[in-house]
């Protein structure tokens, strides 16, 4: 043991101290985990959301635990309350709903997956269909349009070359 005449007993931690030390600490693994995860590699919108989701369930399923202590409980739970004012903000932008809908690994089915209702599912889906309408479908009154002239040329002399 150390030097008791340094009178540190009184910053010793109790058994219900270190109890809560050694929850918090397996609590923290999860946003050490996320951490490490995202410096190996470039974190995409597609990579991001789903960490989200795997977070907020962790916090949600181990704050409603009673093999928590009630601190750790109450931790997890404001930390889940932050983790949805983030979250919630994905909601505001187009791009989250057309980086997962698009992403060939997760399309549709991960909003179906995660147990979102139907109607936000089709919402995602008609976000990703009205930005693309706006953004780059041709409209039909250009579709008549002939080709620029000088296109037409380039097929007609490079026809004529090759007889």
């Amino acid at each position: 043991m150390g030097d008791k005449s340094a009178n540190l007993q009184k910053y010793e931690l109790s058994e219900e101290e270190w109890t809560i030390a050694m929850q918090l600490c397996d609590m923290l693994k999860i946003f050490k985990d996320a951490t490490l995860f995202f410096l190996c590699s470039t974190p995409s919108l597609a990579t991001v959301i789903p960490a989200m989701d795997h977070i907020d369930e962790t916090l949600t399923n181990n704050s409603l635990d009673t093999k928590f202590e009630p601190s750790i409980r109450a931790t997890l739970a404001i930390a889940k309350k932050t983790l949805n004012q983030h979250y919630n903000a994905t909601d505001q932008s187009e791009i989250y709903h057309i980086a997962m809908v698009l992403h060939p690994h997760h399309k549709l089915k991960y909003f179906e997956c995660a147990a979102w209702k139907p109607s936000w599912v089709r919402m995602a889906a008609e976000i990703v269909k009205t930005v693309f309408e706006e953004s780059y479908a041709v409209p039909e009154e250009e579709e008549d349009i002939p080709p620029p002239p000088f296109i037409e040329k380039c097929k007609v002399s490079s026809i004529q070359t090759s007889i």
